[in-house]
Parts: C-alpha cells; sequence; structure tokens
C-alpha cells in the first residue's frame, strides 16, 4: 500500500501559479492541486483520475511517493535516459509536436509504482527525487484544464502504461485507428544507402531487389526535390522532383513490381535557396540558421494551404502512396512569438493539427490506404488520427539505441505500429551481425538501408530468414501484450505473447521463462552466450535450433521441468522454436 509523507514541504521547483490550493487525498496519495475547481476519484483497483480546471490561466497537480525499491523512470523521450532525477531537474515541454504526457517510475521487478498520463496534448510536466524526504514528487501543468490518470496498481509497468494509451483513444473517442496493411510490414529506406544521391534507376533497382525479400514498401527520402549534395536544407520549400523526372510514370514502374511508395518532406521548412524564401518572411515561425532555413508558421491558413497542396501533390498527382512527413519537432523547438494578424489558431499545436488533419483527408480520399510516418519525437496521442506509422528517431548502426528507441515508442503508441530506425552495416559485416540488428528491432517493422545488389551471399541469407520471421509472427510480434523488462538496463529481455504464441528477445545472459499455456515459445539470442536456460516450465517440448542464416542446427526434445531448468545452445543471431505439438509446429521451413 503507498502512503504519502505527513511533511507539508510542497515546494515543486517551479514557478509558482495562481489560484486557489486544495489538498486531496485519494487512492493512498495526496494531490496538491492548484486550480479553481479539482476532483479526484477511483476508477478501477489503484487508478485515480484527478480533474483540474480553471476559467482563465494554467492549473497543476503535485503528488509525491516514498521513493522505495526504484530503478527507472520512463518516459518516451529515449534521450533522457532511464536514470531517476533531482526534483530541482528542469521540467519538460510536452507538446503535439514534441513528446507524449506519459510516465512511469518503475520498480524492482519491472513493477509500475507510479504510472500516470494526461489527456491534454500541451503540458508542462517533471518528476524528481525530494532530497528533503526521499520522496519522488510529479508536478503537471496545463493550460485552463488538466485531467490525469494516476496508475499505483503495482502491475508490470508496460501494462500500466498500455492501460493508460487505451484510455487515450477513449477519452478522445476514437474507438480504434484504421492501419493499413502495408504500415506493418517490412520496408525499404533510402536515408543511409543512398543519401541525397536519388535517381529514379536506384530507386527502382531497390525497389525489385527488395521485393524478392519481402520488402513490400520503398521510402524515398531526401534528395529527390535537389541537386544539391550538400545535406543542408537550404533547397526545402519548392518540393519540385528535381531528382525524379517525370514522377508519375517512375510511380508506376515502382507499382508495377508490386512494391509501394512514400516520399519524404521536411514539413516545416523554407530553404533560402527556394523561389519563396522572400515571399514566407513574413510568416516566419523562427529561424534555423544553421540549416539554412526558416520554420514557418502553421497558425496561419496560407502556410497550411501552400504545405498541403505540395505535400498532397505527391499522392494526388504522382500516384505516391504516402508521405513520410519529417522534423514536426521543430514546430516547437522555441517558444511561438505572438500569433500576427493573419493567424487563426490560438496555439502552433492548434496549427499544426489542422495542416496534418487537412493533409490526411485529401490523401485518403484518393488512396484510402495512404501511409503517414511520423519520427520519434512527435509521438503524442493527438497525431494519432493523422499517422499510420511512428519510427524510431536516427541511431545508424547502434543496435542498443534501436531497441531502446523503438521499445519506447511502442510503449507509447497504443494502436500505431512502430518502425525501427533504418538498418545499416558495413560491406564485411557478417551474417551474425545482421542477424543482431534485426533481433534488436524483433518488436518493431524494420526499414533495411543497405544497397541490396552488394550483399554478401551470408548477409542475404541471414535478411530472408530473419524477415521472413517478422512477416510470419506480424500479429504477435506488433500486436501481442508487450512486457519489455528491465528498462533501467537498456531492454535486455522483450517479450511479447498472445493466446498460443511467445516470442522472446534475449540481449543478455538471462534466463528466459517458460511460463504459460504457449503452443509456440520463440526465443531469439542476440548475446554473445549461446547458453539459453528456460526456467518455470513445465512438460516437454520440442526444439528446432537455427543459426542467424536460418540453417538448422539442432533438433530434439527437451524436458520443461527439469531442476534449474532445461540449457540447450542457440548461437548468437539464431533462433529456437519450441512446440509443444510435435507434429512439426516447431519445424516448419521458410
Amino acid at each position: 500500500m503507498l502512503t504519502t509523507s505527513t511533511t507539508e514541504v510542497w515546494e515543486p521547483y517551479a514557478e509558482p501559479i495562481a489560484g486557489p490550493v486544495q489538498l486531496i487525498d485519494c487512492g493512498g496519495l495526496t494531490f496538491r492541486a492548484t486550480a479553481e475547481d479539482s476532483t479526484a476519484r477511483l476508477v478501477g483497483e489503484g487508478i485515480i483520475e484527478l480533474v483540474l480546471t480553471s476559467a482563465d490561466g494554467p492549473v497543476r497537480a503535485e503528488w509525491r511517493l516514498p521513493c522505495v525499491d526504484v530503478t527507472a523512470l520512463w518516459t518516451p523521450d529515449t534521450m533522457a535516459g532511464k536514470g531517476i532525477p533531482a526534483a530541482w531537474s528542469a521540467p519538460k515541454e510536452v507538446s503535439l509536436s514534441r513528446g507524449a504526457p506519459i510516465a512511469s517510475l518503475v520498480g524492482t521487478g519491472d513493477v509500475g509504482r507510479c504510472t500516470f498520463a494526461a489527456a491534454e496534448v500541451d503540458v508542462l510536466a517533471a518528476g524528481g527525487v525530494f532530497e528533503e524526504t526521499g520522496e519522488f514528487r510529479f508536478w503537471v501543468q496545463a493550460q485552463g484544464r488538466l485531467t490525469l490518470r494516476v496508475d499505483v496498481s503495482g502491475r508490470h509497468f508496460a501494462r500500466c502504461l498500455a492501460d493508460l494509451t487505451a484510455w487515450w483513444l477513449a477519452d478522445r473517442g476514437i474507438g480504434s485507428v484504421d492501419i493499413p496493411a502495408t504500415a506493418r510490414k517490412p520496408a525499404y529506406s533510402t536515408w543511409y544507402s543512398m543519401h541525397q544521391a536519388v535517381t529514379p534507376e536506384a530507386v527502382e533497382e531497390q525497389a525489385r531487389l527488395g521485393k524478392e525479400l519481402g520488402l513490400d514498401l520503398i521510402i524515398v527520402d531526401d534528395g529527390w526535390m535537389t541537386p544539391d549534395r550538400g545535406r543542408g536544407y537550404g533547397h526545402t520549400g519548392d518540393w519540385e522532383p528535381l531528382s525524379l523526372p517525370d514522377t508519375a510514370a517512375h510511380v508506376a514502374r515502382v507499382h508495377d513490381l508490386g512494391v509501394e511508395y512514400m516520399l519524404w518532406y521536411a514539413i516545416p521548412f523554407i530553404g533560402k535557396e527556394s523561389t519563396v524564401w522572400e515571399r514566407f518572411q513574413p510568416y516566419a515561425l523562427s529561424r534555423a540558421e544553421s540549416l539554412d532555413a526558416m520554420i514557418v508558421d502553421p497558425r496561419c491558413p496560407a502556410v497550411r494551404a501552400y504545405l498541403a497542396d505540395l505535400l498532397c501533390r505527391a499522392v494526388e498527382e504522382w500516384g505516391m502512396d504516402g508521405l513520410k512527413i519529417d522534423f514536426l519537432d521543430w514546430f516547437a523547438r522555441e517558444e511561438a512569438p505572438p500569433a500576427g494578424p493573419e493567424a487563426d489558431c490560438a496555439t502552433v499545436s492548434e496549427g499544426v493539427d489542422k495542416l496534418l488533419g487537412e493533409i490526411r483527408t485529401r490523401i485518403t480520399a484518393v488512396r484510402p490506404t495512404a501511409l503517414v510516418e511520423f519520427r520519434q519525437p512527435y509521438v503524442s496521442p493527438g497525431l494519432w488520427p493523422h499517422a499510420t506509422m511512428l519510427r524510431a528517431t536516427d541511431c545508424p548502426l547502434s543496435g542498443l539505441d534501436n531497441r531502446q528507441r523503438t521499445t519506447d515508442v511502442r510503449l507509447a503508441a497504443g494502436p500505431i505500429p512502430v518502425h525501427a530506425d533504418m538498418l545499416m552495416w558495413h560491406p564485411e559485416e557478417p551474417a551474425e551481425q545482421v542477424a543482431c540488428h534485426l533481433i534488436n528491432v524483433l518488436f518493431a517493422v524494420p526499414q533495411i538501408s543497405v544497397d541490396l545488389a552488394t550483399l554478401t551471399p551470408q548477409q542475404h541469407q541471414s535478411l530472408v530468414f530473419w524477415l521472413g520471421i517478422f512477416r510470419r509472427y506480424e500479429q504477435t510480434l506488433q500486436q501481442g501484450a508487450f512486457e519489455p523488462a528491465r528498462p533501467d538496463l537498456g531492454y535486455p529481455l522483450i517479450r511479447a505473447h498472445d493466446a498460443r504464441v511467445q516470442i522472446v528477445a534475449r540481449h543478455a545472459a538471462l534466463p528466459v521463462s517458460a511460463a504459460g499455456a504457449w503452443d509456440e515459445l520463440l526465443v531469439a539470442n542476440a548475446d554473445t552466450d549461446p547458453w539459453v536456460r528456460l526456467t518455470d516450465g513445465s512438460g516437454s517440448a520440442t526444439v528446432l535450433v537455427r543459426d542467424a542464416r536460418g540453417r538448422s542446427v539442432w533438433a530434439g526434445s527437451i524436458d520443461l521441468g527439469v531442476p534449474g531448468g532445461a540449457v540447450f545452445e542457440v548461437p548468437r543471431g539464431g533462433l529456437a522454436e519450441l512446440s509443444r505439438d510435435a507434429v512439426g509446429r516447431g519445424f516448419r521451413r521458410n
């Protein structure tokens, strides 16, 4: 049972706000509410709903709990780390285009000590250890209204987060989100493999080779709109397909291969080299001098109309299947200046929402299964109606970062498929390491970004094998119950399961629980230690062990109930397939 300290020290290390102050006891916590009106009620076992309102001005909720047996503070901001901050740490500004209003204080055994989410998109939030008492203090602030769910049920932190993202859906009256099938399929991206050296011939060749591997989507990134290869953003803003002449015919040729096509846009930028640089000077929200560009103000109808027309052209005129919309977070990089006389939105978030809503409406009118990709850190639930996929932010060749980022996004993404940052590797990369790159993002959608024409036979075999696993077990991997372990250690063990299949990715020499009523249990080993120990099991199972290239290296039967656990060898980058059914379900071939 959680209890609160009797101390009356409530200093939140934040600027004070005006308004009546009320202390509210609910569910074993005491909340300090600064608002004209505030209520709290239990909406489930260990789940508290707090509502604060004020006719004019900000409202704030503060609460604290003993910081006992705590291991991590989880937030969707991977860059912030998972350590325990101090109460005087700077608060985080969360908005429609940056972050998500959700966090979890995690305890030993991955228990959610205190997990919360706000219904509002734009909030100011902080949490940290109050040194004087050893308590952990949270505070959240919003303008006019704040609705919080606080979960102290003591369940696995991922379960608490999943319930809060489901609450977001229900609170917004969304019910469900329609996701096109292609959004969950492995894809090819041109970014790391081509950077800005995009040509129709190169794109079509990678689309052809990717289709043979099971990549049904190609995403063409930066470079298509300029012959400049300097990797700056001075040439953004006109969005003419200068590197993809006869664009509609080019897209049709990719479609003839059976591959869908998405096109990248850095949506907020107008570059100095564009023809509209002077025209949009009055609409500058801020300047990005280092990028040779300005960020335009989405509060202005003229800005939204211009950007929507350009982005929608890709689908409406060229036949694209969707848009990769990048740099949304730059709309919220700096405090916005007062809205100009042409603005029709009170906030930047409102302008971004209107812009994205218009784009989504127009492209789905032409193509109902149109795809839209956003990227970490813009993972707000307020963006869910506009997105079909969320991608981890860039981390080239870093399997650890890709694992952490896809996991963090997945925990906050609700129904939206999560894509890994593009996978690349050195031409001499061994097949085992290629497999480990894929295992690191096993519970996300992989995007491949290497020259497929230069793959070694071993790399090719590994890619074929693991992409087959992604596709065959898509339902369990992406939509099963998701249980990552030890956020404080970078998620060394991750599990997903449904009614009959359990899949575990092992990134350290840790035992794997075989508990539960599964029919199939898959264990992917990305650690150098090949000895996998299964604990908590009962009965027997047939086992097929494959190496990183999908080749069978051992098959047999094991006793899951042996004292100390069943132990067998799975090579690095390999996969063990266990089945309780001896009639071959664990022995399926690719």
